[in-house]
């Protein structure tokens, strides 16, 4: 039988590759502290539940392909508090935000084009750009400078004529990157001298460390063309098995094309919509606890990570994801060993590979990516168990 070529170029998700072995390791009755995925525990608002329970419709209808109205005010009303006015046609309510990324790349790349995209970067970034026929053209950053790319030379000397935009996480995944207002005008103006798109993948904004104000590329209301925004409620809210995300520009003519794909899929699960509306109700106190929360995770992970003789890792500003350079030959043979040959007491850790958040091939062989989501005494724990199997991973 025959496969799409564009299938076929697709890898699996790093974050996932691994549960083969994890599941031969429980069956072993090993204890496995997972950092590889970025699944938080904070609690859920209880809004989200009552909402639910709430619900008394005699029949559950299709809900709008644009969303359900009341969902498409509560964001509308989000972002007019951060001083950012949409109007309702300027949203569109997606299953997550990976299918507001989808969308968006649908509606903006074809064969052969290229979206730059800073390196390391989410890795089902690059299954989205594949199922268009497109390619990721990285721009390529270090642990030893705390992956920075915010230069413009930088960019602009990857810009080729097939560049069709620009897609930056702010805050970063993996990296925990946070730009700063200068550098996120810069890109905005990179982007429209050139006629490209901006994608600004903004799920995690609420995560920044520094007492920073809350930032978008939906500001930058002179770049109304290029700018598209992906918003969701999976992180914000610890809500991931939601499913529900945005699609957020003041491009009509994009919408309009957007509406298409909306269409196509009829619709977004309407329950979840009417109980995702109801987490904007949500006050500050819970941001402000989650992120004095997220915070003292990152300070265990970066302080037990420069313990560890070899390891490269700057403190990240922002999201609950960093990148570190190991003193190892091959992560995935690290990891690959930790599940199969390494414990202690019963216990060992999980990370995410870094080499498939590259684009450009040879790096990243022994970077990981760290999801700092479990609770503190778990995080303790794991970050010894990483030490301790260095160790032993050395010593062969």
């Amino acid at each position: 039988m025959k496969f799409s070529s564009k299938v076929q170029k697709c890898g699996l998700s790093p974050m996932r590759k691994f549960h083969p072995y994890a599941v031969a390791a429980e069956a072993k009755g090993r204890n496995i502290y997972h950092l590889n995925i970025g699944q938080p525990d904070i609690e859920t608002p209880k809004a989200f539940f009552d909402a639910v329970r709430s619900f008394d419709l005699p029949v559950l209808e299709y809900a709008p392909s644009p969303g359900v109205p009341a969902l498409i005010e509560a964001i509308r009303d989000y972002y007019a508090a951060l001083d950012m006015h949409f109007a309702a046609e300027d949203i569109l309510i997606t299953n997550g935000g990976s299918e507001a990324l989808q969308i968006a790349m649908n509606c903006i790349l074809d064969d052969g084009d290229e979206i730059l995209i800073p390196e390391p970067f989410y890795p089902n970034y690059n299954t989205m750009a594949r199922t268009c026929g497109a390619v990721i053209h990285p721009v390529s950053t270090s642990p030893e400078e705390g992956y920075f790319y915010a230069d413009r030379r930088r960019i602009e000397a990857e810009i080729t004529p097939r560049t069709r935009a620009i897609l930056v996480t702010n805050p970063g995944n993996p990296t925990g990157t946070v730009l700063t207002h200068e550098e996120m005008e810069m890109l905005v103006d990179v982007a429209r001298q050139h006629d490209l798109f901006l994608i600004g993948d903004e799920a995690y904004r609420e995560f920044v460390y520094a007492g920073e104000p809350l930032q978008s590329f939906g500001e930058f209301t002179h770049a109304a063309e290029n700018v598209i925004l992906i918003d969701t409620v999976s992180k914000r809210f610890s809500a991931c098995g939601a499913r529900v995300g945005c699609l957020i520009s003041r491009n009509r003519e994009l919408m309009a094309h957007a509406m298409k794909y909306a269409q196509c899929r009829l619709a977004v699960p309407t329950l979840d919509q009417l109980a995702s509306a109801a987490l904007y109700q949500v006050g500050p106190e819970y941001f402000a606890a989650a992120r004095e929360e997220y915070k003292r995770r990152r300070d265990t992970v970066v302080r037990k990570l420069q313990q560890i003789p070899g390891v490269v890792c700057k403190c990240p500003k922002g999201a609950f994801y960093l990148m570190a350079a190991l003193p190892v030959d091959d992560a995935d043979t690290f990891q690959q060993w930790l599940l199969e040959e390494f414990e202690d007491h019963g216990d060992t850790v999980m990370f995410a590979p870094g080499k498939p958040f590259y684009g450009t091939p040879g790096k990243g062989k022994n970077e990981i990516r760290i999801a700092y989501v479990l609770k503190q005494q778990d995080l303790e724990r794991a970050m010894d168990l990483l030490a301790l199997g260095i160790r032993a991973y050395q010593q062969r």
